[in-house]
């Protein structure tokens, strides 16, 4: 649970909330900020759905960790 929480967090930062993500949207040339936002939305919102479960998957079902 711990590995699965550690990499949704790190992965996460690209989110526009975060302030990695602000800077990659404020700094972004000649894009439609708009667009690139939902962009960011999406694959935060699609990291912190998946790769918990993933992690999960591949480190605590087959008994690794």
């Amino acid at each position: 649970m711990v590995a699965a929480l550690s990499v949704a967090a790190t992965v996460v930062d690209v989110s526009p909330f975060s302030t990695n993500g602000a800077l990659v949207l404020a700094a972004a040339p000649d894009v439609d900020r708009d667009r690139f936002f939902r962009q960011l939305m999406v694959y935060g919102g699609l990291v912190v759905a998946v790769v918990p479960a993933a992690v999960w998957l591949v480190l605590v079902v087959p008994g690794w960790a």
